[in-house]
């Protein structure tokens, strides 16, 4: 069985084509389409798919609430953030509320595909033509949390850190270190404790600002 993804678009053009699409792939299954947040909420209760591809501007329940609402009940499943929009309103938004990866619509489909692969690897992907957003947001405006609390954070941790905002699943991170994937867990929980992040996302950019971990995504 491939990967379980969840369709999330207020134009069935949208949702048919990515459908299509995705469909043609052996590693994907199409379990679902939703029209509007609310009921992306819903099915993703109904359906537990692994990725849900969510549009980010809808009526009703936008696709920035939505992602935090399924987070907040669900936080395994993968949120990649699928919009026209390029500006860093709608970018920050959406990987503060817990995007594992925000594209813009103009992509091409192998994108899409990379992102749900970097997705279901722990990783979090950006559109290369937004990505020098995030580096901005956290050079030029760093969250005040972040920097008064970056010094409390030891060597160990940091090391820690910086691999897996470089996208090293737990068991990576634990060979690189010769640690044990338990200890990893132990100084993420620090770090994420520490620093007062939420989400993955919270950690690369915090990397990326910190030079933990150079901006390749």
């Amino acid at each position: 069985m491939g990967v379980k993804v969840l369709i999330v678009d207020d134009h069935k053009i949208v949702r048919d084509g990515l459908r299509i699409l995705l469909a043609r792939r052996q590693d994907m299954e199409i379990v679902g389409e939703a029209a509007d947040g609310a009921a992306a909420v819903k099915l993703t209760e109904e359906l537990s798919p692994d990725v849900v591809i969510m549009d980010i501007s809808m009526p009703g329940l936008n696709g920035i609430e939505a992602t935090r609402l399924i987070l907040a009940g669900r936080p395994g499943i993968k949120v990649i953030a699928l919009s026209m929009y390029s500006d860093r309103t709608f970018v920050s938004a959406a990987l503060k509320a817990g995007a594992s990866g925000y594209l813009v619509k103009e992509c091409a489909f192998e994108e899409l595909v990379r992102a749900i692969h970097a997705a279901m690897a722990d990783q979090v992907y950006l559109s290369p033509s937004i990505a020098h957003i995030v580096l901005e947001d956290y050079v030029n405006d760093p969250p005040g949390t972040q920097s008064s609390s970056s010094a409390s954070l030891s060597a160990r941790e940091r090391e820690v850190a910086a691999l897996l905002a470089e996208g090293k699943t737990t068991r990576q991170a634990a060979q690189c270190l010769h640690l044990s994937p338990k200890t990893i867990e132990t100084h993420r929980t620090h770090v994420m404790k520490k620093l007062g992040l939420c989400s993955l996302a919270d950690l690369v950019r915090y990397a990326i600002r910190e030079g933990l971990t150079p901006l390749e995504v």
